[in-house]
């Protein structure tokens, strides 16, 4: 397929669908615990509220006193230093980096985010960048940040090697970096899209990989968005080792907890958590890369 259209095709899904965190994908009704909805207005304080409680539930083992996502994100290194976001979604990760002190500047490929995120910025008062830009052409001088990061959105990328060479073409030399990315060796993939989707429904049938994958990742529910494709550690290492130094790659399998109820209801009472700690460092959804540019 031709990847300007690729392209467009993500723009527009992902405009129509941004990251809400909703009871459907896209949208701002969210379930409480007695079973009722509630709707939420878009760019609203309890809405940026909302989508912010359900994305901090599903990383708690990456919290710290010190803040969100602590555990992975140098804060107090970059304090008063340049930091970019490829892919800002509604401005979570970027509002906690400017809640740190660093110089945000964060891009996005849809509108619809960008506006979000601006929105966010200026309920909070908080000094940042917000641009739409193209994770091919990133409208950047090269070294221009200290440190950058992606948080699940480059593997939406046609072209995820040329994208992260764009990447470390804006940071600086030594400058440090973190990126996450779907894994292919999970049991998310395995279970939910190869075997329950690609087997049981017999969607392999007539999908290929990259379109299983894509209809049944994100946005499942609503038969998922135009691209997305795991990866792999090795393939990975293969990619960034040319590009940095001290490179180090982990799962983070936050999501395992979750996939556990799904696989065997009650599994929470009766696994130990260090069995479910070791399967999620092995089979979980998340790949976290990092490391400095050379």
């Amino acid at each position: 397929m031709n990847s300007s259209s690729d392209k467009s095709d993500i723009r527009n899904w992902w405009a129509k669908s941004p990251m809400t965190y909703g009871s459907v994908h896209g949208r701002t009704t969210y379930q409480e615990q007695d079973g009722s909805e509630t709707t939420m207005e878009l760019g609203t304080p309890e809405f940026f509220d909302r989508v912010d409680e359900r994305f901090y539930s599903w990383n708690r083992p990456l919290h710290t006193t010190e803040g969100y996502f602590a555990k992975i994100f140098p804060y107090e290194r970059y304090h008063g230093k340049g930091v970019l976001e490829i892919g800002c979604g509604l401005g979570t990760m970027a509002m906690n980096w400017a809640r740190h002190g660093a110089q945000v500047t964060a891009v996005d490929l849809n509108a619809v985010s960008v506006a979000q995120t601006r929105r966010r910025f200026e309920l909070l008062g908080l000094p940042g960048r917000i641009l739409e830009a193209d994770s091919h052409r990133l409208p950047f001088q090269d070294g221009e940040f200290d440190y950058g990061y992606s948080w699940g959105v480059l593997h939406h990328s046609p072209d995820l090697s040329h994208s992260i060479r764009e990447f470390f073409r804006v940071l600086k030399p030594g400058g440090e970096f973190g990126v996450m990315l779907y894994n292919r060796r999970s049991i998310l993939y395995w279970y939910t899209i190869q075997f329950i989707e690609g087997f049981l429904h017999g969607e392999s049938r007539f999908l290929g990989p990259l379109e299983l994958a894509s209809r049944y990742s994100d946005g499942a529910r609503e038969e998922g968005n135009p691209h997305t494709w795991p990866v792999t550690r090795r393939e990975m290492r293969d990619l960034f080792s040319p590009l940095c130094q001290k490179l180090r790659i982990k799962v983070l399998g936050t999501d395992l907890e979750g996939c556990f109820q799904f696989l065997m209801p009650g599994s929470r009472d009766y696994i130990p958590t260090i069995v479910k700690k070791s399967w999620a460092r092995r089979w979980g959804w998340s790949l976290w890369i990092c490391g400095k540019k050379r």
